[in-house]
């Protein structure tokens, strides 16, 4: 499999898919950091640059590719943020409106398969008409949102091809972080004759634990099957018994709504905490969900909201010690290294350990294109999806 990459960063796709034998023939990226870690590692592989700017005869001159993958800016979808949306008031792209220019690209690639990520908050963006925007481009329909909102599962058709997405969640793939993005697929070949691509017991239930609260309800099961292949969608609640906490619907919300997952909202899923050993006290399961991977998005969008909520944990844990206690005798946040930043999103511990500028990478660029990057293991069960159906349509 041949493909090329769009918004690259620090291509958490290649370090995926290399190890499957598949061949980057393209990045795309403008960012300083990530352009020396491209350079760094793949120097043998063209970096195209300004997606705006990139021609028609630039991507026939790669062919042939398969798969198109980007994770387009998500600063003006993201419930962090301002909430541009796709366009602004004007009718003008905005930075997340480079969607059109990666889509572009896509068909002139002629690439059987396009994947796009990006943040829940797309969902809910301009009351969900971004959404509808971006499969509907990619499918090549006029989509009307749902009455109920969009889901955090779905699929579409149209002339251009079958559209599915789902939101995957890093922490099923084996990862110490909560870090739920929304993954789009599109495929332009003979979808028809294929089982679904994501909609994967596996990746729809993850692995709960049962102290988490159930959420509201789950997400409707979608068609039965598609083609004659009898395999068919799977219901999101059915998963061998576990909690459906994460199949809940993700329901269309306004800028005021409840967030649920964003560019600069991570948890950890685990206790990294230190505490005084003199107070001998154990970590519950509600303060390692208190532990925010604050550094990790402090280069990044939505700083200073960040700031506020270590300010309040701080707070908390002020008060929790006792008006008489120094605040260092509680709970304190401690800042991940980026050794563990690296492994939070799968990366191998280093990778972003080069040189820049002449010198050893510092770790403002190191956290920024870490925390912009996407999950490997995540990419990879993407890629091992499209691989069993390449596979299966050769038969």
């Amino acid at each position: 499999m041949r493909y090329l990459s769009l918004f690259s960063g620090i291509e958490a796709a290649t370090v995926a898919w290399k190890p499957l034998g598949w061949q980057v023939v393209g990045f795309a990226e403008v960012e300083p950091f990530a352009c020396s870690l491209l350079a760094h590692y793949y120097p043998d592989v063209p970096n195209l640059g300004d997606v705006t700017k990139i021609s028609r005869k630039t991507v026939e001159a790669l062919h042939p590719i398969d798969v198109v993958v980007f994770g387009f800016p998500c600063q003006d979808l993201s419930i962090a943020g301002q909430r541009k949306g796709l366009r602004d008031t004007e009718g003008k792209a905005t930075r997340s409106g480079l969607f059109f220019d990666a889509m572009r690209i896509a068909e002139w690639s002629r690439a059987r398969w396009a994947v796009a990520e990006n943040v829940p908050g797309l969902f809910s963006s301009h009351g969900g008409r971004d959404f509808a925007a971006v499969v509907g481009t990619m499918a090549g329909a006029d989509l009307d949102v749902p009455q109920n909102g969009w889901r955090n599962t779905g699929v579409a058709a149209g002339p251009r091809g079958l559209v599915e997405w789902c939101v995957l969640d890093a922490q099923w793939f084996g990862l110490a972080q909560r870090r739920k993005r929304v993954f789009i697929v599109r495929d332009t070949g003979n979808w028809r004759s294929r089982p679904p691509l994501l909609f994967n017991r596996d990746c729809l239930s993850g692995n709960p634990p049962p102290s988490r609260e159930t959420g509201a309800g789950t997400a409707h099961a979608t068609s039965p099957c598609i083609g004659a292949s009898g395999r068919g969608f799977e219901r999101a609640g059915e998963t061998r018994g576990q909690d459906p906490v994460v199949a809940t619907a993700i329901r269309s919300r306004d800028a005021k709504g409840s967030p649920d997952s964003d560019c600069t909202q991570t948890l950890v899923a685990g206790p990294l905490c230190s505490h005084s050993a003199r107070h001998g006290h154990a970590m519950t399961s509600q303060q390692a969900a208190e532990t925010f991977m604050l550094h990790l998005w402090q280069a990044a969008e939505g700083t200073g909201v960040l700031r506020e909520a270590l300010s309040a944990l701080q707070k908390v844990r002020r008060s929790a010690c006792g008006q008489d206690e120094p605040a260092h005798a509680g709970y304190q946040v401690r800042r991940l290294t980026v050794e563990e930043c690296e492994a939070l999103q799968g990366f191998p511990r280093g990778y972003t350990a080069i040189q820049y500028r002449g010198k050893p990478a510092a770790d403002g660029p190191r956290y920024r294109a870490l925390g912009n990057s996407m999950a490997v293991p995540v990419m990879r069960w993407i890629a091992e999806r499209i691989q069993e159906v390449e596979e299966l349509c050769c038969v």
